[in-house]
């Protein structure tokens, strides 16, 4: 099975450890270098150095979103390009609006400044804004780095750079230390121009695996911009919750999936609604009549991002391995161990998928009763998403 990841061909250049490498269709290591397979070589990972030990000069901002505890692969690029540009004496600094629980030396931050209280759910775009602008004015940073998405961080870097008056790059889809780079012309050409201010990077322009660490040294930093009704024209309306089921699935965030392997769907759905998730299915199983067309995912159905996708009974064919690429953490359950599904997934358990859809719809409804509707609602997602980090 061919597990390269599909890449735009159009894209020149990525940025990696070894600096800026052209990215050739099919290969995925550096030109002339030779890889071996050496059984049990990823149980014996080196541990990997300080990036730098010298007094910092000057610094590298990158702020971004987090998502229960932890930054998405885009975000992590960002941080990433900034700890690959940085030199002996640059510091980088990560400030995450939100929970942050992961390791932010093993992304590259040498310093972590977490604001809790700009959580997804709350919408404060003034006030995020004057954080990153008191930030922004107590480490005086060369550059600021963000991750140019739709869900928060692209507006604030845009909104940031017009407050300051700041040169600005967006759609940035190559980076080095002295310029930037970004499509034009509907995507027919491609400008660059020396590094700007702020940096608001497109996906997948940068490699987040790094050979070195960070100092990964956490700053208590105080904002006290956050006061109810600062935000004067701006109102927070409040999240509306609506039933996982009418949701799309290109916008699911926590999706249960069936296959061939799953036989008694009414128990299939009655643990979706349990676990508030929304419901797909392989092609086989719609093919069989057991789901409708638009619950397909895969190649000839829907390209899905969930945050957790949990595939019960699903061989794993390579239509429906593409489907969920993007995917962030996937869950296979299936009695066949060499099943593709397992090399894909995360976390494979090897059960029967009617047993386990019983015994998780249990475990599920006890913990909805124990803990109230919503906050089992969350921790169920938070339990899947944090036995994978």
């Amino acid at each position: 099975m061919n597990t390269l990841k599909r890449i735009d061909p159009r894209r020149p250049f990525t940025l990696t450890a070894q600096g800026l490498k052209r990215i050739t269709l099919g290969v995925t290591a550096a030109a002339g270098a030779m890889t071996y397979n050496v059984p049990g070589a990823a149980h014996r990972e080196q541990p990997k150095s300080r990036r730098t030990t010298a007094t910092p000069q000057r610094t590298l901002l990158v702020a971004a979103h987090a998502e229960r505890g932890a930054l998405d692969d885009h975000a992590r690029q960002t941080l990433a390009g900034a700890a690959l540009i940085a030199d002996a004496s640059t510091e980088v600094v990560l400030l995450v609006f939100g929970e942050f629980n992961d390791d932010c030396a093993a992304l590259g931050a040498d310093k972590l400044i977490v604001l809790p209280m700009f959580e997804r759910r709350t919408f404060a775009p003034l006030d995020e804004l004057n954080a990153l602008a008191a930030c922004a004015a107590a480490y005086a940073p060369a550059h600021v780095f963000l991750p140019d998405n739709a869900t928060g961080d692209g507006d604030l870097g845009r909104r940031y750079a017009a407050a300051v008056d700041a040169s600005v790059a967006t759609h940035v889809v190559e980076i080095d230390a002295a310029h930037v780079a970004a499509y034009i012309h509907a995507n027919t050409a491609l400008a660059s121009r020396a590094l700007p201010h702020v940096v608001l990077l497109a996906p997948n322009a940068v490699d987040p695996k790094l050979p070195f660490v960070g100092a990964g040294e956490r700053v208590e930093w105080r904002f006290d911009g956050v006061a109810a009704g600062a935000s004067g024209v701006i109102r927070d309306l409040g999240i509306e919750e609506i039933d996982a089921a009418q949701l799309a699935l290109e916008e699911a965030d926590f999706i249960v999936s069936a296959g061939n392997g799953v036989s008694d769907v009414p128990a299939f759905e009655r643990l979706a609604a349990t676990l508030g998730a929304a419901i797909g299915a392989s092609r086989v199983a719609v093919d069989d009549g057991k789901f409708t067309r638009d619950k397909q995912i895969g190649a000839t159905g829907k390209t899905v991002e969930a945050s957790v996708y949990i595939a019960f009974g699903i061989s794993g064919a390579v239509q429906h391995l593409q489907g969920i690429k993007d995917c962030r953490h996937v869950i296979a359950v299936n009695l066949d161990a060499s099943a593709p599904i397992a090399k894909r997934a995360n976390l494979t358990v090897i059960a029967d998928a009617q047993e386990t859809i019983a015994a998780l719809d249990e475990a599920a409804a006890a913990a909805r009763t124990a803990r109230g509707t919503g906050a089992a609602l969350l921790n169920s997602t938070a339990v899947a998403d944090g036995a994978l980090a």
